[in-house]
């Protein structure tokens, strides 16, 4: 029988393939070099190509989409349930052809080289933010063993680190200053690259529209519009704002059995960074819901809905409640392409 399908368990310099018939039995396997595997599929004819959604995988889909492949690529988690006894790179390979076969399952969305672009500058920043704010701890420990304390806030921290390396009258030996000297310079120095990175992803999303939209949302800024829209691709693919939710990890956990119903904390499940993003943004959503109240400002309701939440819950559980309303809003928005309205209600509709 002629293959159908082809499942390729991806790696840095090893690929495990296995190759299906009509009714999906494995008739080949091949464990192929780099170089094997482009003349590989070079010499076949077209058919199905299924891949975990991992490492270099878009790349891969992209190349092989342009030489006339229909490309799968099937999340990493849910594939995992298919591997039989010890995980190998051929139990992997047959997984991915038994995932396939569930309708369940649903394929991931290819990225283009200019999502792939937008994420890649996400990953260097947070990597830069990261650096950065070990470097502000370290310079706060060793001062600190030294008397000197250093309040919270990277501003307010340097400022005092720099003062504190000035000042020649504390009790800092001279032999650490030039070597903490060169830390503070090296968080300047990261500041700035991280700088440079946000200003590329503002002129990098310019020109699109759904970045532009999804801006106008409280708690979407720069950051969250541009992960969102390279992690997403296609919003469509989510049938429900629910659905989106609990794609980012932001809905409850459920345990239920026969007829009682238990539900828990977030799931926590699905692209932490971006999780992460709603939250701080929902965090400043609430700060701005505090400052508008104070001004006596007109508050919509959604603003309304997460004050009173604050108030019966507290201030984290709030931000991560509203985190999840965001998430819906911004599926909404972009699904549908309307403007933002904090006082929509379903009747009005």
């Amino acid at each position: 029988m002629e293959a159908t399908t082809i499942a390729v368990d991806l790696g840095k310099n090893i690929f495990e393939i296995a190759v299906a018939n009509e009714s999906w039995q494995v008739t080949e396997r091949h464990r192929l070099s780099r170089a094997r595997f482009g003349r590989f599929f070079a010499a076949r004819s077209s058919c199905r190509v299924v891949m975990e959604s991992c490492g270099t995988a878009h790349f891969w889909a992209r190349r092989l989409v342009a030489a006339g492949y229909e490309v799968s690529l099937l999340p990493a988690q849910y594939v995992r349930a298919y591997v039989r006894r010890n995980k190998t790179d051929r139990a992997d390979a047959s997984a991915l052809i038994e995932a396939f076969r569930c309708s369940d399952i649903q394929p991931v969305p290819i990225k283009s080289v200019e999502h792939q672009q937008i994420q890649a500058l996400h990953r260097v920043r947070a990597q830069w933010v990261q650096t950065r704010c070990s470097r502000i701890n370290t310079l706060r420990g060793v001062l600190r063993e030294f008397g000197i304390v250093i309040p919270l806030g990277p501003s307010m921290a340097k400022a005092r680190v720099a003062e504190a390396l000035e000042d020649a009258e504390n009790e800092l030996p001279f032999g650490v200053r030039s070597s903490l000297a060169q830390m503070l310079e090296e968080i300047r120095e990261l500041e700035s690259r991280v700088a440079s990175i946000e200003l590329q992803l503002r002129e990098l999303t310019r020109s699109d529209e759904v970045v532009r939209q999804l801006q106008t949302l409280p708690g979407i800024g720069l950051l969250s519009s541009t992960a969102l829209r390279a992690a997403v691709v296609d919003i469509q693919r989510f049938p429900s704002g629910r659905h989106f939710a609990s794609w980012i990890g932001l809905t409850a956990r459920e345990t239920s059995s026969a007829g009682r119903r238990r539900l828990g904390r977030i799931s926590k499940q699905g692209d932490v960074y971006l999780r992460t993003l709603l939250i701080h943004g929902a965090r400043s959503a609430l700060v701005a819901a505090h400052l508008a109240r104070r001004r006596d400002r007109p508050l919509h309701r959604l603003q309304e809905w997460a004050l009173e939440c604050e108030k019966r819950r507290g201030r984290n559980r709030a931000a991560v409640a509203l985190a999840n309303r965001i998430a819906r809003v911004v599926w909404a928005t972009w699904k549908y392409q309307r403007a933002f309205n904090g006082n929509w209600t379903a009747k009005a509709a």
